[in-house]
């Protein structure tokens, strides 16, 4: 490679022959977004350095140690987003698309954490988000669920992806549940008179201790696991409203045959999030397990300026959920390209031009690659070939001299046959509309 040039570490090319999966999760993930009503918005990848710290908290590990963040000549500081939910918050709020009224939002597209990478987690990343403004639920809560359900069925995966919910309660119940982990964790923190001396918190873990208790509960370390077995239950901790949101959905999902799990380990440890929690999880990725996760927010919209909005949603790994179609072969296997239209000569390279230009005028769906450069019969049929078009237009000499068109199946076992060109394009017609 010219200079040793290469991709940025954490980041990665999609080649030609990617682009059809990419295709198929984007159309799957738009289909579902419309069919449900949501409305798609687009934003910019860099934001002030502030709207994440304000939203994220600067007491985690996105905005202490995996933000992309430079100041600009202007002496702003910038970030490319990590994350999509504040950033369409902001977008809401500045555009006044919350005054006296609710929001069903979706957006797609890169994110930036600079993590370490591993499978499936790269620090340029795609994500797929939900959010849905000044709804109270829990039917919004259940219908953004139903969302996935309907996914995973539309693509294969329902076998393969389980569903874990939990609920946070309020910030006041969990602010006392905050006060119990910190009880129990500081008999296994390190200069706070730890009373096993063979289950330690590690380093992360007792940063967390005094900051953000409820992320320790989120950690891989198994010796973290280890004393997280007995740690305080959220569940317990909350009021009669908050278990009647959660026991409410867990009943319309029961009705409605959505299958979950309740796990009282799955937490967000920012203080804006309120009762419902969840991930979608799958064995099929190693220790990337999590497809897909949300929940309700009812703080954040305030925390940014704006009045008291009940709010929730999800984000999804777009790479994660193409690998997980790709290992389990989920993919239809589909080309890029239709039509692949063969020029001989010099009256015939001239024709397949204006050909290939008629086609796309007639069927604005199909793909036509028209060889250009020039080339040898067997060398453009060789491009043909490779190209994964399903068929072959060949425009000869005497194509031109009689106004017809050779048509040579790429694909399957079908006489090769010569159409006039009116006969071609019906003949396109019927194989394709």
């Amino acid at each position: 490679m010219s200079l040793g040039l290469k991709v940025v570490k954490g980041m990665k090319d999609i080649l030609p022959d990617e682009i059809p999966g990419w295709y198929f999760v984007e159309e799957h993930l738009k289909s579902i977004a419309l069919a449900y009503g949501y409305q798609e918005i687009r934003m910019p990848i860099l934001e002030q350095t502030e709207l994440f710290k304000r939203a994220i908290g600067e007491v985690t590990d996105i905005v202490e140690k995996e933000m992309y963040t430079f100041t600009d000549k202007g002496g702003e500081s910038l970030t490319m987003r990590p994350e999509g939910t504040a950033q369409s918050v902001r977008l809401a709020l500045e555009n006044s698309l919350l005054r006296n009224q609710s929001q069903r939002l979706w957006y797609m597209g890169p994110m930036f954490r600079r993590e370490n990478p591993q499978k499936g987690r790269y620090r340029q990343f795609y994500q797929f988000g939900i959010e849905a403004f000044g709804l109270e639920g829990p039917d919004v809560d259940v219908e953004q669920i139903l969302m996935m359900a309907r996914l995973w069925r539309n693509v294969g995966l329902s076998d393969k992806i389980v569903l874990k919910l939990n609920s946070l309660g309020t910030i006041q119940e969990r602010a006392k549940y905050r006060e119990a982990l910190i009880e129990y964790y500081k008999k296994f923190a390190r200069d706070i008179g730890a009373k096993d001396k063979k289950l330690m918190l590690d380093e992360d873990s007792q940063r967390r201790l005094l900051t953000n208790p409820m992320r320790i509960l989120d950690s891989k370390n198994p010796e973290v696991i280890e004393i997280n077995k007995d740690a305080p239950i959220l569940l317990d901790f909350l009021g009669t409203e908050s278990k009647h949101h959660f026991e409410t959905i867990q009943a319309m999902l029961k009705d409605l045959g959505v299958a979950f799990e309740v796990d009282s380990r799955i937490v967000r440890g920012l203080d804006y999030y309120t009762h419902t929690v969840y991930e979608w999880v799958t064995t099929h990725l190693g220790s990337q397990g999590t497809v897909c996760a949300g929940g309700r927010y009812n703080g954040l919209v305030s925390l940014m300026g704006g009045p008291e909005t009940p709010s929730v949603g999800f984000a999804l790994g777009m790479e994660r959920l193409l690998m997980l179609l790709q290992d389990n072969q989920l993919i239809p296997a589909k080309s890029v390209i239709d039509i692949y239209i063969v020029g001989v000569g010099e009256k015939g390279e001239r024709k397949a031009m204006s050909f290939a230009e008629e086609i796309r005028q007639q069927f604005p769906t199909l793909h036509v690659l028209n060889n250009c450069g020039g080339g040898s019969f067997k060398s453009q049929f060789k491009r043909a070939d490779k190209s994964g078009a399903k068929f072959a237009f060949i425009l000869g000499d005497d194509e031109v001299a009689n106004n017809q068109v050779t048509i040579k199946s790429l694909r399957e076992e079908i006489p090769q046959q010569t159409k006039s060109q009116e006969e071609a394009l019906a003949f396109l017609k019927d194989c394709f509309i």
